[in-house]
């Protein structure tokens, strides 16, 4: 779709406002011509407090024009976020009357949409009121603004507990037996890359010892500790058990909540893996199937079966972890709505207290976009989605996270669902920006928060094991960054 942007250079805000309408439309910058079958111009004018924006937009022969008007207030984050509202609301207005569509989460285009329902609830509206808003001035459908609700209420009973010391820490490993089709993570297929998880791990366990004595330094403590990649238990037990040993050393985990493993796929778990990870105090794992038709697990690159998802389930429940995750997406190569509904039973019936739906992300890098694999229609992804909401709730679960991705069919969502006191903390933290998440590893990325600035910053690891290895110095860089936020920060809270 041909985009030019007027008095302005909002091309985040547009993009995300054009996926949520057209997700399978790619933007093209430059001047409207009149070849141009599907096009939009979006204009912006202030004037002293005043906030205009127009978009006009041509869809196949189609017109229309919508301007929204806004008056800016507050400190400058804020006047960035009303801008950001104003655009996105004439985007989704001129896009609705040229192309018909409705999107089921109406204007809103970020990624976390329960954040502005908790920010509705915050300035001081009632349940109905925030319910309201959502629908009259973001055209939220009914079914999404309780799935935001009930994320927001999650988000806060969270929140009521945390201390202002206290941050999450994230490990990675960037290894999986095979690359799914649909994956474009850093991830590194260990048939290809075996050579490079020793070299790796012993990286690793020296940026946790230099992590490790930053975060005493700094009075912080670890809330609740996420191992995801990739798939952690392509490492070997005696790999896992020297890394699950190296963290509890640099790390004191005497007030950790939470400790998550992502055992993922099937075929990398195995009795001796789950034993080490329970003794080291792994309360929580996933085991992620994606899908239970077989068919599927072929299509996707999976090369366990359905039924070794149910005899690694058996296996979990002998060993005796506490809570338990499993992961569906919907809208997979080859799957049905039919097939779909019967997977979600099956996980169902394995008494787990936590799943997460997933909606297929396309993303460039994956196998699916550049083989052009064939995907279930936007349709059948929205009856799958139409079909988990309501069994999930009859089943005893409830939402408690949701976020968006780029590229989504549908322009759906993926919502963490659990029964109650299930909760992933984690998700939580990491998905409303509650506070810091400090990432080891490969592809890591830190995410440091102050919330009485309204304030983040970011920093990343380079992203592949290779890279990890060879540049030590990037983390010695990262970890400069991090304590120099947190002397700001104190600094702060000192002076006022």
């Amino acid at each position: 779709m041909k985009l030019e942007l007027r008095g302005h250079d909002y091309k985040y805000v547009v993009e995300q406002s054009l996926l949520a309408f057209f997700p399978e439309e790619r933007p093209v910058y430059g001047p409207v011509a009149p070849e141009d079958a599907r096009w939009a111009a979006v204009s912006l004018r202030e004037e002293g407090d005043r906030c205009a924006v127009t978009t006009d937009m041509g869809w196949d022969g189609r017109q229309a024009s919508f301007t929204q008007t806004c008056t800016l207030s507050g400190d400058d984050y804020a006047r960035e976020g009303q801008r950001r509202r104003c655009m996105g609301l004439s985007f989704f207005r001129a896009a609705r009357e040229a192309a018909g569509i409705r999107p089921p989460w109406g204007s809103l285009t970020g990624i976390r949409p329960a954040k502005v329902a908790a920010e509705l609830l915050d300035q001081g509206l009632s349940v109905e009121e925030m319910g309201r808003a959502l629908e009259e001035t973001y055209f939220v459908t009914s079914q999404r603004r309780r799935l935001c609700l009930d994320a927001a209420l999650a988000a806060r009973e969270a929140d009521r507990v945390l201390r202002p010391e206290e941050i999450s820490l994230y490990v990675g490993i960037p290894f999986c037996p095979t690359r799914c089709a649909y994956c474009s993570f850093v991830s590194n297929s260990v048939e290809k890359s075996f050579h490079l998880v020793e070299p790796y791990l012993e990286a690793l366990g020296r940026e946790i010892a230099s992590a490790g004595a930053m975060v005493r330094e700094l009075g912080l403590r670890v809330k609740s500790f996420y191992m995801g990649g990739g798939t952690p238990t392509t490492l070997s037990a005696e790999q896992m058990d020297r890394l699950l040993g190296a963290l509890e050393e640099h790390f004191d985990f005497a007030g950790l909540e939470e400790l998550t493993v992502e055992a993922g796929r099937p075929d990398t778990i195995n009795r001796e893996k789950l034993e080490v990870l329970r003794r080291h105090g792994v309360g929580r794992i996933s085991v992620n199937p994606q899908t239970m038709e077989d068919h599927v697990l072929r299509a996707i690159g999976r090369r366990h079966t359905a039924a070794d998802v149910e005899r690694t389930m058996e296996l979990v429940a002998a060993v005796g972890f506490p809570h338990v995750n499993m992961d569906l997406i919907a809208g997979l190569p080859e799957d049905t709505a039919e097939g779909f509904q019967r997977s979600l039973r099956r996980v169902m019936d394995f008494g787990t207290d936590n799943l997460t739906v997933h909606t297929l992300s396309l993303k460039k890098g994956s196998r699916i976009t550049l083989e052009g694999s064939r995907i279930p229609s936007e349709g059948e992804v929205g009856a799958m989605l139409d079909y988990a909401d309501p069994a999930l709730r009859a089943a005893g679960f409830a939402p408690y996270y949701l976020y968006r991705q780029k590229y989504q069919s549908g322009s759906f969502e993926n919502v963490g669902w659990c029964k109650k006191g299930g909760e992933g903390l984690y998700n939580i933290y990491i998905m409303e920006e509650l506070h810091t998440i400090l990432s080891l590893g490969g592809g890591g990325s830190t995410k440091m928060v102050d919330r009485r600035r309204s304030h983040i910053e970011r920093v990343f690891n380079m992203k592949y094991p290779q890279e990890y290895v060879e540049r030590p110095e990037k983390i010695e860089e990262n970890q400069q960054a991090f304590r120099a936020f947190y002397a700001k920060m104190n600094q702060d809270r000192k002076g006022t």
